[in-house]
């Protein structure tokens, strides 16, 4: 039995797709750090929001794909265009709440390199933006992916309402339709 036939039967089914987003979570975030980690410490160490802002757009792409394939591939019902539009909408405003910790930290508490030496201000962009910043955006993303983007609520209703291309039969055993 391997790893993942082992935690299936372990966890239960109500928790896997939390499971399934917090390994495309953890995923993503290792995508966003190394590139944040490479921008701000290169092309971009001037503009540290900008870099992030860029990582966590990187990162974003590739969650929405692993998102709507594997975590929650059993909700849904939108029309692509429509869920990728929601996602989107809901990764700006996750996008927002995630530069809130590493602004705040730059530019209201002075971690910068006027105030601190280069390890310093490394340490507390890592700590703001990878770690805070990532907690607040991704309690936000849970919540806005299973009520918006990809509800629960349109995959009964495409699942269990009756087709309306077929009029019931009524009583006297016709269907109501009329003949024209």
């Amino acid at each position: 039995m391997n790893l993942i036939d082992r935690v299936r039967a372990v966890l239960p089914p109500k928790y896997r797709e939390l499971a399934k987003f917090l390994v495309v979570g953890g995923t993503s975030w290792v995508i966003d750090t190394v590139i944040f980690t490479i921008l701000s410490h290169t092309v971009l160490a001037e503009k540290v929001v900008t870099a992030k802002a860029l990582s966590i757009l990187v990162s974003t792409i590739f969650s929405y794909i692993a998102n709507r394939e594997w975590s929650f591939n059993q909700r849904g019902g939108r029309e692509r265009h429509h869920e990728a539009m929601l996602f989107f909408l809901v990764n700006g405003l996750a996008l927002g709440l995630n530069l809130i910790p590493l602004a705040m930290s730059r530019y209201l508490f002075g971690f910068n390199l006027d105030n601190y030496s280069q390890f310093g201000v490394s340490i507390a962009d890592f700590i703001s933006a990878n770690v805070v910043g990532t907690i607040v955006g991704m309690a936000f993303r849970y919540w806005a992916y299973r009520r918006f983007v990809f509800p629960d609520e349109l995959a009964a209703v495409s699942t269990d309402s009756p087709s309306t291309d077929t009029p019931e039969p009524l009583e006297d055993g016709s269907t109501g339709a009329s003949s024209r």
